[in-house]
C-alpha cells in the first residue's frame, strides 16, 4: 500500500464513464484505483498488482461478473479477495445469486458515491482483522489474536488451537457462505492435506464450546454449500 493510501481498489466495468466516476470518488477519499474493462484485463491487473478489494460489474462482455466472481473464489490467489458486486438488477433473487457467486456485498445502480465509500470502508474493515491481529467482537463474543483469548459476555472460553483459528476466520469473514474447501485453505493452509469432513468435526467442537452462552447459533449450516457465521437468523 502506498503512503497515505487507504487501500488499492480494482474497478471492473465496461463503461469508462462509470469507472472514472468511481475512481474520482475513491481517489478523493484516499484510495488508489486500478481499472479494467473486462475480466481478462481484470485478471492481468490482479496478477501484476493484487488489489485490496474489487468492485465488479455484473454485466460484462464475454465472462459475466457473476461467473468471474466464482472463478476468483476457486483460485488460491484470489480466494480471500473482497468483492462488491455492482449491478442494475434489483430483484432479491438476483441479489442472492450475486452473493452466492462469492461476492461479499452488493450495490444496485444507480448508487451514490457516499453509499459506495461506506460499503468499501465497511468491507475492508471487516476483512482486515485476520491479517492485522486486531481484536474482533460479534454479538458479545470477543476474540483477541494477540493474547489468544476468547470470551463470551465476559466469560472465558477455552478453545483448542484449530478451533481458535476456525473461529478467528469466521469472525473476520462474517455473512459469507464458506465451503469446506475454503475453510480448509483459510484455516489449515493449502499445503496441508486434510479431508474436508475434518471441518465438520472441528465445527462441532467449536459449537459445543459456544453453546453455554448461546453463541453456537452464530455458526450456521447452509445445506449443500457449507457454513456461514452471522448474528442474523
Amino acid at each position: 500500500m502506498l503512503p497515505n493510501s487507504r487501500g488499492k481498489i480494482l474497478i471492473v466495468d465496461d463503461e469508462a464513464a462509470i469507472r472514472q466516476m468511481i475512481c474520482l470518488a475513491l481517489s478523493q477519499a484516499g484510495y488508489r484505483c486500478l481499472e479494467a474493462a473486462d475480466t481478462a484485463e481484470a485478471q492481468t491487473r490482479i496478477v501484476a498488482e493484487p488489489p485490496d478489494l474489487i468492485l465488479l460489474d455484473w454485466m460484462l462482455p464475454g465472462v459475466s461478473g457473476v461467473e468471474y466472481a466464482r472463478r476468483l473464489r476457486r483460485e488460491k490467489l484470489t480466494q480471500g479477495l473482497p468483492i462488491i458486486m455492482l449491478t442494475a438488477r434489483t430483484e432479491e433473487e438476483d441479489k442472492v445469486r450475486g452473493l452466492d457467486s462469492g461476492a461479499d456485498d452488493y450495490i444496485v445502480k444507480p448508487f451514490s458515491t457516499r453509499e459506495l465509500l461506506a460499503r468499501v470502508k465497511a468491507l475492508l474493515r471487516r476483512v482486515a482483522p485476520l491479517a492485522a491481529d486486531v481484536a474482533v467482537e460479534v454479538d458479545g463474543l470477543a476474540l483477541d489474536p494477540v493474547t489468544h483469548r476468547v470470551s463470551a459476555r465476559g466469560r472465558h472460553l477455552a478453545l483448542g488451537p484449530t478451533e481458535f483459528k476456525l473461529l478467528h476466520f469466521f469472525m473476520a469473514h462474517p455473512e459469507r457462505v464458506h465451503t469446506r474447501e475454503r475453510l480448509l485453505n483459510g484455516v489449515w493452509g493449502d499445503n496441508v492435506y486434510v479431508e474436508e469432513r475434518t471441518v465438520d468435526v472441528h465445527i462441532r467442537r467449536l459449537r459445543k464450546v459456544l453453546t453455554p452462552t448461546g453463541h453456537d447459533r452464530l455458526i450456521q449450516t447452509v445445506r449443500g454449500a457449507g457454513y456461514r457465521f452471522s448474528p442474523q437468523i
